[in-house]
């Protein structure tokens, strides 16, 4: 399992505009490619300062093929639509993946049993 994370901030007077843009149309487009290999997709919202908001993605897949995929080829290339661009002040150009080592909770789980 993959988990790549990417951060884009927006100003706080931008951040609504983009959050509506990101649950209305940017993760609800990633969803309708049904990319092989996308096992979740998370959005994540905090406040950075009194300037900015930062906005958090974390994708699920299930190897580095399938974040190929979604990329069109480059799996470590951000993929920002422009009108999600034109709200976003600045925004990671490469997302951070991570393998999944331990699951602590279902291992929990399991020796409970």
């Amino acid at each position: 399992m993959i988990r790549r994370l990417w951060h884009g901030w927006a100003s706080t007077a931008n951040a609504d505009a983009y959050e509506r843009l990101l649950l209305g149309e940017v993760l609800p487009g990633i969803a309708a490619r049904n990319v092989p290999g996308l096992r979740g997709l998370e959005a994540w919202r905090r406040p950075e300062n009194g300037d900015e908001v930062e906005f958090v993605t974390v994708m699920s897949f299930d190897d580095m093929h399938a974040v190929a995929a979604f990329t069109g080829g480059d799996p470590e290339a951000s993929v920002v639509p422009e009108r999600a661009r034109a709200l976003l002040e600045r925004f990671d150009e490469h997302s951070a993946h991570y393998d999944l080592v331990g699951d602590g909770l279902a291992a929990a789980r399991s020796s409970a049993r």
